[in-house]
């Protein structure tokens, strides 16, 4: 089975096309299914404008059609990824706003931190945006689950969603690790748990702050015992008003 995008028995009249040569300025022809093209002045390995390879991200197929790709492409598939998981997250829970809320601004801080602290965007991204995906559980049960009871169902539905995006093994294993004990830190955890952790931590300290303000010193101990990463506090600091 071949992607219909790449089928050449779905081509239109715009399947072959030229293209300038970022190097030298030469045309270079294209065909539709082409990730790349060397040019023939200067020899430089050209990719193709017009292929969207965002599909790479979850398709099953991804490994043989984009076998392809310079190393610098393939490398970012794994940044694709966490725009799919941030979709399915959405479909999840659906119109609940008030977790897809949570999760989306769990994340954002999630993207500051992770940069300034050198961790791994995808994974860290990935965790933060299913952090709470277990929080239904209180809908489906009519019961207030326990911290446990949402990690356990993360776990569930993380494995569930990652394994059905086709994201690699070790990714997946890596961020269902952090969804595991997310609400229960050790001493010890990795710096990819640590950023997600201080951006959820973030998330609560400015609910807290909108529901009873917190003093500059009150504000100054969360900020110190709370966060555990540099780049998280600087985070905090920005982002929870303290009048």
């Amino acid at each position: 089975m071949r992607c219909p995008g790449q089928d050449s028995r779905y081509w239109k009249h715009d399947a072959i096309f030229d293209s300038k040569c970022p190097e030298c300025g030469t045309d270079i022809e294209f065909f539709k299914d082409q990730t790349t093209c060397k040019c023939k002045n200067c020899g430089k390995q050209v990719v193709n404008p017009k292929m969207d390879f965002g599909c790479a991200s979850y398709c099953q197929y991804a490994e043989q059609c984009m076998g392809e790709l310079p190393p610098e492409l393939l490398a970012g598939r794994d940044d694709l990824l966490k725009d799919r998981v941030a979709l399915k997250m959405k479909m999840h829970f659906h119109k609940d706003f008030k977790n897809v809320g949570q999760a989306t601004k769990v994340a954002r801080f999630a993207a500051k931190i992770a940069p300034e602290e050198g961790a791994n965007p995808a994974v860290v991204l990935c965790a933060a945006y299913l952090h709470n995906i277990g929080a239904k559980l209180a809908k489906k049960n009519k019961t207030t689950p326990s911290l446990e009871d949402l990690e356990r169902e993360a776990v569930r539905l993380g494995r569930e969603i990652l394994e059905g995006l086709k994201a690699k093994e070790e990714l997946t294993e890596e961020v269902l690790a952090i969804l595991d004990h997310i609400f229960h830190p050790g001493d010890n955890e990795t710096l990819n748990f640590r950023c997600v952790h201080d951006a959820i931590q973030i998330y609560r300290l400015q609910n807290q702050n909108k529901e009873t303000p917190f003093s500059q010193a009150e504000f100054a101990a969360h900020i110190k015992e709370d966060l555990s990463t540099n780049s998280g506090r600087e985070v905090a600091r920005k982002s929870v008003i303290i009048n």
